[in-house]
């Protein structure tokens, strides 16, 4: 979440900032005044306190003195300020409450160097690589739910059949595609990353922690019977690893990744294109993520695209790098680079990967600190994440792309060994 002391020093710049993302600025406002209610309060409850306790006092010493009318009467006093107190800090506690629900909801400012503009046709195209728009041949041409269906490694019908639209199921060495994919991006990773496999169901506050809830509770997947949530992405525990803790600044950058399988509702995906692999509800992905200071984030967030990108560049997928405008940000990224892949069957570019900054918004609700080196106070760690990759948009760009004159599937060499050494997938 925002600083709240943003907005007592900063807060018309705040506002700017924020309506760069295209939210309504003056929630600011709101919580402006709210802030400083809870000061006030807080500051006439503590006066107040601070007067029953000379209170005390001195009832205390009118009865050792003989004086009980006067011991009465300061008592009396005593109970009537406690009543105010009672009340004050009632107010107090309900305006913070307040203030909490509205930043919680109050999406991330943008980086000062994310592009200008409120769309997605603001994004800036930073590179292309491995793309040629006429070097694609007819047999690349055909969709990859049709492929599947006609190699037997993608059962689109059955998965519906077994858990409803959206739901998918591969089959064969379609199967063995996907475990394959994930072991690639794990061990390309992990020379600097600790492989982690956290739980696949969490808490409330492991989701809030990230931004998912509460802006985002229709696009998740709640069990409410035991009041837990399947992760949308393991972005979700690996940022809460260490909430609440204080970490050393020695041990920082800490990165972690993650393979899990991903549920999202997709509540908003009405009237968009929802045909084999390109929008679903489950899928498995594994996740890079580094806790970092704020010194060591612009480096961390090339090196992510980077890892991101070389992924796809050794499985010879042609792709492209997008700096997206400060409006067409998620709601916690201060700074965000989409990886997009092209997909000959469908034509589309497909977003593969969007590795994100966040500046200290997750770390804020996650209290998320480090102590420095230098000493004196904790400090916010910054966290910053990314699809190492995500496999039903590979998977679907691979067989398009490396689909053969036969209608077989030529593996990418950097698969075989993962794949019991098959060089192609064809009918069986």
């Amino acid at each position: 979440m925002l600083d709240v002391r943003r907005l007592r020093t900063d807060l018309e710049a705040t506002k700017a900032a924020l309506a760069r993302k295209g939210a309504d600025p003056t929630v600011l406002d709101i919580a402006a005044a709210l802030d400083a209610r809870v000061r006030d309060l807080s500051a006439r409850r503590d006066d107040v306190r601070a007067r029953i306790k000379a209170l005390s006092k001195e009832v205390g010493a009118a009865h050792r003195h003989g004086e009980e009318d006067k011991a009465e009467a300061l008592a009396a006093e005593s109970r009537a300020l406690g009543e105010e107190e009672r009340a004050l800090s009632g107010e107090a506690d309900a305006a913070d409450e307040r203030l909490r629900e509205i930043l919680l909801t109050t999406p991330n400012t943008p980086a000062a160097d994310a592009p200008e503009g409120l769309t997605a046709d603001d994004n800036v195209v930073v590179r292309t690589v491995g793309f040629d728009p006429g070097g694609y041949g007819e047999h690349q041409r055909v969709p990859h739910w049709d492929i599947g269906n006609d190699l037997g490694i993608l059962d689109l019908e059955r998965g519906a059949k077994l858990s409803g639209s959206m739901f998918v199921m591969f089959r064969k060495q379609g199967a063995g595609l996907v475990r394959a994919l994930c072991q690639l991006a794990l061990d390309r990773n992990a020379d600097a990353f600790e492989e982690i496999r956290p739980p696949t169901l969490v808490r409330t506050e492991t989701m809030v922690s990230t931004g998912h809830l509460p802006k985002f509770e229709e696009e998740a997947y709640h069990l409410e019977r035991d009041d837990l949530w399947a992760i949308p992405t393991a972005e979700v525990p690996l940022t809460s690893l260490a909430r609440d803790e204080i970490l050393d600044e020695a041990d920082l950058p800490l990165r972690l990744m993650a393979y899990t399988p991903c549920f999202r509702r997709e509540a908003g995906s009405a009237g968009r294109d929802t045909r084999g692999l390109l929008r679903v509800h489950e899928f498995d992905k594994v996740e890079i993520l580094a806790l970092a200071t704020e010194q060591q984030a612009p480096a961390l967030h090339e090196e992510l695209v980077e890892r991101a990108t070389g992924t796809l560049e050794a499985l010879g997928l042609a792709y492209r790098v997008v700096d997206l405008a400060a409006g067409d940000l998620s709601f916690s990224a201060a700074r965000c680079f989409d990886i997009e892949i092209y997909a000959p069957g469908c034509d589309l570019w497909l977003e593969a990967s969007s590795v994100s900054w966040f500046g200290e918004f997750q770390a804020r609700r996650a209290n998320l600190r480090y102590r420095p080196a230098t000493g004196g106070g904790t400090t916010m760690a910054h966290t910053l994440n990314g699809s190492a990759l995500a496999v039903p948009r590979v998977w679907a760009a691979l067989v398009e792309t490396h689909r053969q004159p036969d209608g077989s599937v030529r593996i990418p060499e950097v698969l075989r060994p993962y794949m019991r050494g098959a060089e192609t997938i064809g009918r069986s």
